[in-house]
């Protein structure tokens, strides 16, 4: 890591903005591998009050998804529901490292909270 460089920060936003975005904490219930991608994996996501498939792109960064299953992690809830791979996401993993070519990590709470708490 000590070669690593933090990227520009980005424009400045509103607190509107950042507001607009609704992450929440969801434990990671199952994990699937997406028969038709080298790279998704189909989250099943408990968020207290519902549950959402959520894809996302770590298939090649873990040797056994498995791993996370029964973790919270934040995610991003209200993005219009994508069909990648024939499957359809309904919403982000929030995760740390991919965007700088750093391996991804989980962003997690620091202790368990009730599925569906909202990050902000």
């Amino acid at each position: 890591m000590s070669d690593f460089r933090p990227a520009p920060i980005k424009p400045t936003v509103t607190l509107g903005a950042l507001e607009a975005l609704d992450i929440r904490v969801g434990t990671i219930e199952r994990v699937d591998v997406v028969a038709r991608s080298e790279k998704l994996l189909k989250l099943t996501v408990h968020f207290g009050d519902h549950t959402r498939f959520i894809l996302a792109g770590m298939k090649k960064e873990r040797t056994n998804p498995h791993e996370i299953e029964g973790k919270q992690a934040l995610f991003v809830v209200n993005l219009e529901p994508r069909k990648m791979a024939g499957e359809i996401s309904e919403g982000m993993l929030f995760d740390i490292g991919y965007a700088d070519g750093v391996t991804p990590v989980l962003a997690t709470p620091e202790n368990p909270v009730p599925d569906g708490t909202r990050a902000g």
